[in-house]
């Protein structure tokens, strides 16, 4: 486990926060002039025109570009125990929406501030500080059925709707800017259609209206009910903040300034959860590991997390202990600490055999006190336990690469990937390890696969060009690869269209 590098600065700091801050509403606005784009068959049943706004391809295109820059950026924590966390906990409240059109994907965005927000297409990203200001899952599951509201209310194009006569030519050149830049892969065009949006009217973040607030409060509630969460985790979450903050002024979390909080609002959820029995909803032992991940991530020196850590021990709230010692094992490793981390990790794996963190962190341990055979020993037996865990089997085949068993890396990887959908990172450390396999025709697909993912449509072109030109395919190899590169050809050729429309 590494701990965060400082943050990004100059124009990849700058595209990223004014990403996150404007260009939403930039990119979305861009469309509403032209709402002949929208496909009729595809609009959901809510009763308002503002559902001819945008495209399900538009949304996408809008999310996965602006969620592209936020990651090139390095604002999105890639760590792969957080991520498979926070999209376990989104995915169970977004299982429970009742329209199955919504796909979503949820994300930590590395700041230590106390905000989330909602992307289109469904991208929902929550800060690292957010989830450490939270008390209980339910909490975090609270504003997560929140966020998820918003997107399937349709919140951000009713805005849009409201807002259709605004800047309409500064809007158009926008969207086009971002579909441009996500065809040709040129991230300069996006960033020159974002700063040249910051001089529009409209350049203020999405405030959503008292309705839109209260009817996200009432939708997540039902979502909290239906998913096992305690409903409560929601109003409990948002009095907390506004109780210690206060809701206005300039020391309120960004989370209360764009998502205000009001006293009858909080009353009204209250009201409306008086009259549902709720049972015990305790937090999973993920919370916790998740929480002393980021603590460790968040904190400027190991010493000082495993100090803060210790204290933790000696606390009365014994659901944080397995947490803190967690996060005492992990902070041992990164102080170079190795034979006491690897004892730390051996006693957790001992009293808790079902928690896959604790084989990880040994295996580790292990690897780094230089007994290799005995990591990779630690790992196979923690994937027969356990098979096809996303971070556990990232790192077993990072542990047999650097040990050049780059064969059985491959062959775990895309195992794994063919079962559970990969993120754009780890479809990247599969084209690793073909290429160091010496698979190098594959290696050239998935590293199309990785571009696509992240929205570079001209690499993802080149890529599949390069595997063709391999020699010794067999006969499935060319046709997939040429199937694949046909289906990219037609969306950079659709999409190149209305870009150019867009922009004239």
């Amino acid at each position: 486990m590494s701990r965060k590098s400082s943050k990004p600065s100059g124009i990849c700091k700058l595209l990223s926060y004014s990403i996150l801050r404007n260009a939403t509403v930039f990119a979305l606005l861009a469309v509403i002039f032209h709402p002949a784009l929208a496909d009729e068959n595809n609009l959901p049943d809510i009763g308002s025109p503002a559902d001819t706004v945008l495209t399900k391809e538009q949304e996408q295109i809008i999310g996965r570009t602006i969620y592209k820059s936020l990651r090139d950026a390095g604002q999105v924590m890639k760590d792969p125990e957080i991520q498979e966390y926070i999209q376990s906990v989104g995915q169970r409240v977004a299982a429970n929406v009742r329209n199955a059109d919504f796909k979503f994907q949820f994300f930590v965005v590395d700041q230590p501030t106390i905000n989330a927000f909602a992307l289109p297409g469904g991208y929902i990203g929550v800060h690292s500080g957010l989830i450490l200001a939270t008390k209980t899952e339910s909490e975090l599951a609270g504003v997560l059925a929140h966020e998820i509201s918003h997107v399937t209310q349709r919140h951000i194009s009713r805005a849009i709707y409201a807002n259709q006569r605004a800047s309409i030519l500064n809007m158009a050149t926008m969207l086009g800017a971002i579909l441009l830049g996500a065809v040709t892969g040129e991230t300069d065009v996006i960033a020159g259609g974002v700063a040249g949006a910051q001089s529009m009217a409209i350049q203020q973040q999405i405030n959503f209206t008292r309705e839109n607030e209260y009817e996200a409060d009432r939708v997540g509630i039902g979502l909290l009910i239906a998913s096992g969460f305690d409903p409560n985790g929601m109003p409990d979450f948002f009095e907390t903040l506004a109780r210690k903050t206060g809701t206005l002024g300039y020391q309120a979390p960004e989370f209360l300034r764009t998502h205000p909080v009001t006293v009858n609002r909080i009353a009204e959820t209250r009201s409306r959860l008086s009259g549902i029995k709720v049972g015990e909803v305790t937090s999973s032992t993920g919370y916790s590991l998740t929480r002393a991940r980021i603590r460790l991530m968040d904190s400027s020196t190991p010493e000082k997390a495993l100090t803060y850590f210790r204290a933790m021990l000696d606390s009365e709230d014994v659901t944080e202990h397995i947490g803190a010692e967690y996060g005492i094992a992990l902070a041992l490793a990164e102080l170079g600490r190795y034979k006491e981390s690897k004892q730390a990790f051996g006693k957790l794996m001992a009293e808790h055999q079902g928690i896959i963190h604790f084989y990880s962190g040994y295996a580790a341990a292990q690897a780094a006190t230089g007994d290799d055979e005995g990591a990779l020993k630690t790992f196979r037996k923690a994937s027969e336990l356990f098979p096809r865990n996303v971070p556990l089997t990232i790192h077993y085949a990072e542990a047999l690469m650097q040990n050049h068993e780059n064969k059985e890396a491959h062959r775990i990887l895309l195992d794994l990937y063919n079962q559970v959908p990969p993120t754009a990172e780890q479809v990247r450390q599969l084209a690793l390890a073909a290429s160091a396999a010496g698979d190098t025709a594959d290696a050239h697909y998935y590293m199309a696969e990785y571009h696509l993912l992240s929205g570079d449509l001209v690499m993802a072109s080149d890529q599949l060009v390069l595997a063709l030109g391999i020699p010794g395919l067999d006969p499935v190899q060319k046709a997939r690869f040429r199937a694949r590169l046909a289906q990219i050809n037609e969306y950079r050729s659709k999409s190149e269209k209305l870009a150019r429309k867009l922009r004239k």
